[in-house]
C-alpha cells in the first residue's frame, strides 16, 4: 500500500482531509504542550511547542496575518518528522491569543504598535524557545516574517537559520499611495475609530472564494476552510486602521540604512511568483542586503507558497529542509 505521505513527510495523498484529521492532527497533540504567556501589556500568547524524537535542533514557526498555528499543522508535522522539534505560537490578535479590547468586530485584526509583535516574539523565545534542544530556526511567512526581520536586526544571538516565506517587508497596498493610507489612518484616529476597519474591506461572512485566496492547492485550502468556518477564534480576516498605518511604516523600519547588513546568519527568503499581498522588489532589496541572503523565486505559487499545489509545494519545501541541513552542518 503506497505511503499517503512524501519522502518530507507532506500529505500527498488526494485525500488530504482523512489524512490531516486521522493522521496528522492525532500525531501532532500527542506531543503537543500548550501554554499561555502573559506579554508586557498582559495579553495572553497562546503558544505550542511540539516534542521531536532524537531532535537535531527545534524550528520557531511564525504565522502570517489573520492566520494561526493550526494552519500550518502539515509543515509542522514534516518538521518533527525530520527531527525537528517546534515552537509556535498565535501573534497577538490572532487564533487563541488574546485581542486588543474594544474591537468592533472579531474579524478585525488590530495591534498598537508593530514592535508589540517583535516585543513578543522577543518574549517566547526567552520563556520557551530556551527550553527547547539547540540550535534554533525560525521559519516565518508573511507579517510573521516582518517581524522576524526585524527582530533578526535587533537580536543576532538568536536564531542559527531563518527561512521567510513571500515575507512582508513591504504590503501591497492595492496602489493607494502612502501618503493617502497615512493620511486615511490620521483621520481615523482623530475620530477615535483607530480600532475599526477600513470602510472598503468587509468582514469575515463565512467560506471564503479558493479562486481569489492565497493558495493554488484547492485541497488544502478547502481543509482549513473548513474549520476557519466553524471557529469564531479563527475568523479574524481584515485590519484595523491602526494596524494598516502600522504595517506600512515597516519598510522603511526593515530596509533602514545598515539594518539587513546586521543579519550574520543564513537567511533564504522565498518570493512567490503570483503574490498580490506583498511587493516583491523590497524582498529583493532585503535580501540582497543580508550578509549571507539566498533568493528562490517559487513559479506557479500564489502568497501561501506552503498551500501550493504538490508540484510546486513538494519542491519548495525540500529546498527550505536542505536549506536548514546545510546552515547546521
Amino acid at each position: 500500500m503506497p505511503s499517503v505521505f512524501n519522502p518530507d513527510f507532506l500529505v500527498s495523498s488526494s485525500d488530504y482531509d482523512a489524512v490531516m484529521t486521522r493522521e496528522v492532527i492525532p500525531a501532532l497533540s500527542s506531543v503537543r504542550n500548550d501554554q499561555k504567556i502573559p506579554a508586557s501589556d498582559g495579553i495572553p500568547l497562546f503558544c505550542s511547542s511540539f516534542d521531536a524524537e532524537h531532535p537535531v535542533g527545534t524550528v520557531l514557526v511564525l504565522h502570517g496575518f489573520t492566520e494561526n498555528t493550526l494552519k500550518y499543522s502539515e509543515i509542522i508535522y514534516s518538521l518533527l518528522k525530520n527531527h525537528y522539534s517546534v515552537v509556535a505560537y498565535d501573534q497577538r490578535g490572532h487564533g487563541l491569543s488574546g485581542r486588543a479590547s474594544g474591537l468592533s468586530d472579531p474579524s478585525v485584526t488590530h495591534v498598537d504598535h508593530f514592535s508589540d509583535y517583535v516585543n513578543d516574539l522577543r518574549l517566547v523565545c526567552t520563556s520557551v524557545l530556551t527550553k527547547m534542544p539547540k540550535p534554533w530556526l525560525i521559519f516565518a511567512h508573511s507579517m510573521g516574517g516582518a517581524v522576524t526581520s526585524l527582530y533578526l536586526e535587533q537580536y543576532q544571538d538568536t536564531f542559527a537559520a531563518a527561512s521567510l516565506c513571500a515575507p512582508m517587508i513591504a504590503p501591497n497596498t492595492g496602489g493607494v499611495p502612502g501618503f493617502m493610507s497615512d493620511s486615511l489612518c490620521r483621520l481615523a484616529f482623530l475620530f477615535g475609530k483607530g480600532k475599526n476597519y477600513p470602510f472598503i474591506m468587509k468582514p469575515y461572512a463565512g467560506p471564503e472564494d479558493f479562486s481569489s485566496s492565497c493558495a493554488t492547492d484547492p485541497i488544502r485550502f478547502a481543509w482549513y476552510d473548513r474549520i476557519k468556518a466553524s471557529h469564531q477564534e479563527y475568523q479574524n480576516s481584515i485590519p484595523s486602521y491602526r494596524w494598516v498605518f502600522e504595517s506600512v511604516k515597516v519598510t522603511k523600519q526593515i530596509l533602514a540604512k545598515g539594518a539587513p547588513e546586521r543579519i550574520a546568519i543564513p537567511v533564504l527568503l522565498s518570493t512567490a511568483d503570483q503574490d498580490n499581498s506583498v511587493m516583491p522588489d523590497p524582498q529583493k532589496e532585503f535580501i540582497s542586503r543580508v550578509q549571507r541572503g539566498k533568493h528562490l523565486f517559487v513559479p506557479g505559487s500564489r502568497h501561501e507558497i506552503f498551500r501550493s499545489v504538490n508540484d510546486v509545494f513538494f519542491p519548495w519545501w525540500h529546498t527550505v529542509l536542505t536549506f536548514y541541513q546545510e546552515a547546521l552542518s
